[in-house]
Parts: C-alpha cells; structure tokens; sequence
C-alpha cells in the first residue's frame, strides 16, 4: 500500500497516512518536520522499508491532512499519532521524529510509553523559545500574501548557505513543498512548538532511546540534543556535521545511526 489513505481523529481532522515495506515486518513510524509533508523521508523510505513496515503521516494542517482553524498543542498532536494507531490495529511501534517530530516522540516517550518500542528524536528540543519569535512569525504567515518568504527562511534555517545559494535539485524540492503549505495550518503548528516545554518531564521517557544532532544545526541547536540524551535515562547520542534535516544532507550517515540502533 503506497497511496495516501486517511483517518479522522477525535475532533474531526482528516490525517494523512502511508504505509511502505511488509506488512509483517515491525512498524516504523516516521514524522517530520514542521513546514514539510510526509515526503521529507522520500529519500529514506527505500532503505527503511526493507527493514520495517513504514508508516508515515502528515501533521494537521500539513499535505493531504486537514487543517483545522487555531492554535494546535503538542498534546493534540501527540494524541494524533495514538489515534492514528489505534485506527490502524497497531499496539508498539518503533518511532522516528525529526524537529517537531521529534517534539511529538518526546510527548509519546512520556506520556504513552506502552506504544513505543524504540524511540529516536532527531534534531529536536524539549523547548524552543521566545514565545515572542513564535508570535511573530504567526503574524508574518498569517499576514503574507503567500508562502514566499517563509519558504526562504525555512530553507535557509535547514541547509548550509551553499546549498541555498547553488539552489541544489533538494533545494527546489524542498521550496515546492513548503510553498504548498497552508498558512493557517503552518500557524497552527508553530503556536504547538511555542507552548511546548518538555524540559522537566522529557526525564521520564524509559524507553530505548537514540538523539540524533546536527552539529550546525541553528534551529534545534546541538546543545539541545545533548541536554535530552542527558535527561533520558541510558540514552545514545550521535552528531552528525549537518544543520536541520541531518537525513536529507547525510543519509547514509544518518541511515547508518538509525538502523544500526533500530536492529
């Protein structure tokens, strides 16, 4: 099964899933970044889908799921993934979340425990601050015409300079994606990163846990991954030299720390 296939959760959102790879094999759950659809793993799934049964979703308010109007929580988003799983029949999945993805595995490490086997949070924070920024850049998206300067600075927050400005076939990938976000929804998201604030509770995940950073990474710094490895109990941390999206810019490296920590 590889087409979109969808699940309406408990306050009426349409999600947006897929499935790839075996459906004997484990289930691996994938979740990105915010400002990216399900398609930010694309490059990944090949690979991973030889190992695992893959699923992967796309937030509220992103790609093919619906998006409702005002802010979202991490709590709602959380409880999106459970719902998601309890739709599909699925009880312990192995889970993999990059920057807001990474937020939402922090919220299931700790409050849904039971439904995670192997957890891996990659270029993420247990909180990002000001609220102020978060504010701002609601006012921005929600003002704009269109998506074009939130696109750019998405881009110039994910990649090095270089890439940006040799405007790499990625590059352009990434810019179609973004340029095709809802605003409302794109606000939604960042008002959940703004209110988010794992920083005590994030102690509490007892599941196996790999953080994985990016060593330029100015978003979700490497500071901050070091502080979750070091609040999880026996937690593994890699750094790889990348910026934001660690499996675009290095995925063998980045294939290499997750299935060698997933098998």
């Amino acid at each position: 099964m590889s087409e979109l296939n969808f699940v309406t959760v408990g306050d009426g959102t349409r999600i947006a899933y897929r499935f790839d790879g075996d459906a004997a094999k484990p289930v691996l759950v994938l979740s990105n970044s915010i400002g990216t659809t399900l398609h930010m793993w694309d490059g990944q799934v090949g690979e991973l889908s030889r190992h695992f049964r893959v699923l992967r979703y796309d937030f509220r308010g992103h790609g093919g799921s619906s998006a409702p109007v005002g802010a979202y929580s991490l709590d709602r988003l959380g409880r999106d993934v459970i719902e998601l799983l309890d739709a599909l029949g699925l009880g312990r999945v192995h889970f993999l979340g990059l920057s807001l993805g990474g937020f939402v595995g922090q919220w299931l490490g700790i409050h849904a425990p039971e439904r995670i086997d192997r957890l891996i949070l990659s270029n993420t924070s247990s909180h990002l601050g000001p609220a102020s920024y978060f504010d701002e850049r609601i006012a921005v998206v929600r003002q704009a015409p269109d998506m074009a300067e939130t696109a750019e600075m998405f881009l110039n927050n994910w990649f090095p300079a270089r890439k940006v400005a040799a405007n790499e076939p990625v590059i352009e990938a990434f810019r179609t994606m973004l340029l095709a976000i809802d605003r409302q929804g794109l606000a939604g998201l960042f008002a959940a990163v703004r209110d988010a604030d794992l920083r005590r509770t994030v102690a509490l995940i007892n599941r196996p846990t790999l953080v994985i950073a990016g060593e330029h990474d100015t978003v979700t710094a490497a500071s901050h991954s070091e502080l979750i490895a070091a609040a999880v109990p026996g937690a593994k941390l890699v750094v790889l030299p990348a910026v934001h999206l660690s499996n675009v810019e290095y995925p063998a490296e980045f294939m290499e720390a997750v299935l060698g920590f997933l098998r």
